[in-house]
């Protein structure tokens, strides 16, 4: 039998505004530890190195995302599978791993250092489906998932503003940057960790009105994804789209902004991502406060094609000359994390809450980012290699606007197939339940 400490034994005597307001705390700081050791590198242009024509970094993105994309499709299994026990030591082993692998590419001369950065994105790959086995199955998903998420819009901007601080101020060179980056956050990681595991489990309250979630064998997963597979293919591409978009933003939001004229501002990256990440996690809060599953699930399909008309019309603008660059980044910055954020913490969350389908949130949001991962290798590799002559934010601009397009296709389409689904005659009471992945009804 599991040992329960003193702390986690008051928790579980509090009410559960406590429980998750510490689970949100907890989350959100280890999320930001996990950025340190993850896009500490992107703060660096490294001009000097190129290998076989192609910029330094480019190779370095595409070996990180390549090792991050693998560890997705590795997490299908192993997130699905995960059981509550040990989940915080391998939170912690699979983080130290990132950042000693940050040390072999301070240490191995380039352009051999390159595999370090693949090493570093396996294990940084399963920390997102780690934490959320936390949070999902709970009434406060929503808000928990909402402060989690602003964690990765807040600390890409603040991890590269540290990154250009410390090579600006401190001197520190740019191999040796993403392991000094990493340095400052080890401490505060364990402490954080240490907080999320005296978290409660789900009540029995949480469980009635968000559906059981358990581990999922192979054939559990196959059946899941026949029963939805329309479905899960319109949003799968939608969120292979935002993936690719975000994940080039992030990478080389530098050079983004230096194509845009702010070549020396080191803080112009916080300046965006934290007022933002305001917005966005006070609108996704709001999710928190629909009881009715359905109505949610309806309200996440409004909240993606609004922030895809977002990112269409700041494109629309820009190419006009109607908005400056500033107000562009803004504009298309909110539309895609309202259209992205809620793919991590609403829209899978709620389909199994809506159509009471025993399963668990991991499984599907790692189905989504292996594939949004890959496309997002294959992005990197098209800029390099498909003759374009557009610049980095050229690319992003252009890019933009296709995204914008097939997402608000992509989003009515789904929302019209879960509808018909729904209608279809899939339970309605709150005590039937469509018992793993076997579509039979059950009462009782």
């Amino acid at each position: 039998m599991e040992k329960i400490s003193p702390f986690k034994t008051r928790l579980m005597q509090m009410p559960q505004a406590y429980t998750a307001v510490l689970c949100a705390m907890a989350a959100f700081c280890i999320y930001v530890c996990t950025y340190a050791f993850r896009k500490g590198f992107t703060a660096g242009t490294y001009l000097e190195n190129q290998l076989l024509g192609i910029d330094f970094k480019v190779w370095l993105v595409i070996a990180q995302v390549g090792g991050y994309a693998l560890s997705k499709f590795a997490g299908i299994r192993f997130i699905a599978e995960i059981k509550p026990q040990g989940r915080g030591r391998a939170i912690l082993l699979l983080l130290f791993a990132a950042w000693l692998s940050l040390l072999g590419f301070a240490i191995i001369p380039a352009p051999y250092n390159i595999v370090c950065l693949f090493i570093n994105g396996i294990p940084l790959g399963l920390i997102w489906g780690l934490i959320f086995t936390y949070i999902e199955g709970r009434k406060s998903a929503e808000f928990i998932g909402a402060v989690l998420c602003t964690s990765f819009i807040f600390s890409s901007g603040i991890i590269k503003t540290i990154g250009r601080f410390m090579m600006v101020h401190w001197s520190i060179s740019e191999k040796w940057m993403p392991f000094m980056v990493g340095l400052l956050f080890v401490l505060p990681l364990i402490f954080f960790v240490y907080l999320l595991e005296q978290v409660p489990p789900p009540t029995a309250e949480d469980i009635k009105q968000r559906t059981q979630r358990l581990p999922m064998t192979a054939k559990e997963r196959k059946a899941f994804v026949k029963y939805f597979l329309p479905g899960l293919v319109f949003n799968i591409a939608i969120y292979v789209l935002l993936t690719v978009m975000r994940d080039f933003r992030d990478n080389f939001e530098v050079e983004i902004w230096t194509d845009f004229g702010y070549k020396n501002n080191p803080g112009i990256y916080s300046q965006i991502d934290i007022p933002i990440s305001i917005v966005v996690l006070l609108l996704m809060s709001l999710l928190m406060l629909v009881k009715k599953n359905f109505l949610a699930f309806k309200l996440a399909h409004c909240c993606i094609g609004f922030g895809f008309l977002l990112i269409g019309m700041g494109t629309w603008a820009l190419t006009g000359d109607i908005i400056h660059n500033m107000t562009y980044m803004y504009i298309v910055t909110l539309g895609l994390y309202l259209a992205y954020v809620p793919y991590s913490i609403i829209f899978f969350e709620r389909l199994i809450a809506t159509f009471r389908y025993k399963s668990n949130v991991g499984f599907m949001i790692y189905l989504a980012d292996s594939i949004g991962y890959l496309g997002s290798v294959c992005i990197l590799l098209f800029k390099q290699f498909g003759h374009t002559t557009l610049s980095w934010g050229s690319f992003f601009v252009h890019g933009a606007g296709i995204v914008s397009m097939i997402g608000l296709t992509g989003t009515g389409l789904s929302y019209v197939y879960f509808y018909r689904k729904k209608k279809a005659g899939i339970p309605e009471a709150a005590d039937q339940t469509i018992v793993l992945n076997y579509p039979v009804v059950q009462s009782g």
